[in-house]
């Protein structure tokens, strides 16, 4: 097994999405009673860490993106696919959606190859195709340890992967998003292009877990 992680110089200046780290301001009374009632729910097992990060990841995912259209286009089109993995920004045109200045490089994972994606020193994000941006994804703890251990992570957020699976990490700029083309599951060979972004989430996009059709 192959560990890889793109290497790059960072340079934020031009950065116009740039988001905080967000442990840089203290938590508030309101965010400090979220914290203790997760907690309790957790200690209570009235509910388990995985239904807790489902739930968070569906509340954050509720601003408009057309990311898992994209994903959906590119699993029942093997041109348009191509046209992805060659120029993400050109394809994504091709749906009508901008991605901005910064080039969007689409990577695919395989039955060898899974991929994940951070920003080492900040948090650039491709907002135009998945939307906001999940807490976890700016933390200082997710940006160090992903490219460290992201085995370790990846079984944090349920993702198992085979010993002899190579994982890549691709380190995000201000002018370089990346987008994860995931796995498509077994089982959706008839599925519809609109049944299969149903099941296409932030998260697989940016390679912390994998779709699933049950």
């Amino acid at each position: 097994m192959v560990d890889e992680r793109g290497t790059h110089d960072h340079d934020h200046d031009h950065d116009l999405t740039f988001q905080p780290n967000i442990e840089d301001s203290e938590p508030g009374h309101y965010e400090l009673m979220t914290y203790a009632i997760r907690e309790l729910l957790l200690e209570k097992d009235h509910l388990t860490p995985e239904e807790l990060r489902v739930a968070q990841e569906k509340v954050e995912s509720l601003e408009n993106s057309d990311g898992s259209k994209v994903i959906a286009k590119a699993w029942t089109d093997p041109t348009y696919k191509k046209r992805l993995l060659d120029d993400g920004n050109k394809a994504l045109a091709e749906l009508g959606i901008d991605a901005g200045a910064a080039k969007m490089t689409v990577v695919e994972n395989t039955e060898d190859v899974h991929n994940v994606v951070v920003c080492t020193l900040c948090s650039c994000y491709p907002r135009a195709v998945l939307g906001m941006p999940p807490d976890w994804y700016r933390s200082k703890s997710y940006r160090s340890r992903v490219v460290i251990e992201p085995r370790a992570v990846l079984e944090e957020f349920g993702t198992v992967l085979p010993a002899d699976m190579t994982v890549r990490v691709h380190d995000s700029l201000a002018d370089l998003r990346y987008l994860v083309i995931p796995k498509r599951p077994d089982g959706t060979e008839d599925w519809s292009e609109e049944q299969l972004a149903s099941i296409v989430t932030r998260d697989t996009m940016v390679g912390v877990t994998n779709p699933s059709a049950s």
